[in-house]
């Protein structure tokens, strides 16, 4: 997991062949963009922009992938996204391939937990098992987009 600040993003550049073309797109996003799927290299490279109200940590699952990659940047609100290694957390409803998801039970460990607010990124590989959209305080609207990248190329 790497979290760090939009603004520092070239230093990660190097570390995946599409995350220049990535970050770019997260540097020149619009907030007027519509919620959908926009492919950037075919569905190597997509992003993901989505709406939302920010819930409960006890409602929301955990989640890891396995084929893809996430980037996920909040351009509107604040929320946090708790974190652990995948292979401490309890599968809920086992490996869906066409969605490359799993989910997880709350664990029972001290996890980390993020905030991912306008102006950072955070970065999630298969071993990160995340839960984003947790409320902090009240519920929150939030705009983010999550780019998905293909691991291996």
């Amino acid at each position: 997991m790497i979290l760090d600040q939009l603004s520092a993003a070239d230093a990660y550049e190097s570390l995946h062949p599409f995350f220049p073309k990535a970050f770019a797109y997260l540097r020149a996003f619009d907030p007027k963009t519509a919620d959908g799927k926009y492919e950037l290299i075919g569905q190597e490279l997509v992003a993901i922009v989505q709406r939302y109200q920010t819930a409960a940590a006890a409602d929301k699952l955990w989640e890891a992938h396995q084929v893809y990659g996430d980037i996920q940047v909040v351009y509107q609100g604040l929320e946090y996204c708790g974190h652990a290694d995948q292979r401490s957390l309890t599968v809920t409803k086992p490996y869906i391939t066409e969605k490359d998801v799993e989910k997880y039970a709350a664990p029972s460990t001290p996890t980390a937990l993020l905030t991912l607010g306008r102006g950072n990124f955070a970065i999630f590989h298969p071993q990160d098992g995340h839960q984003p959209g947790v409320q902090i305080g009240s519920p929150a609207d939030i705009l983010k987009v999550v780019i998905k990248f293909r691991l291996k190329v």
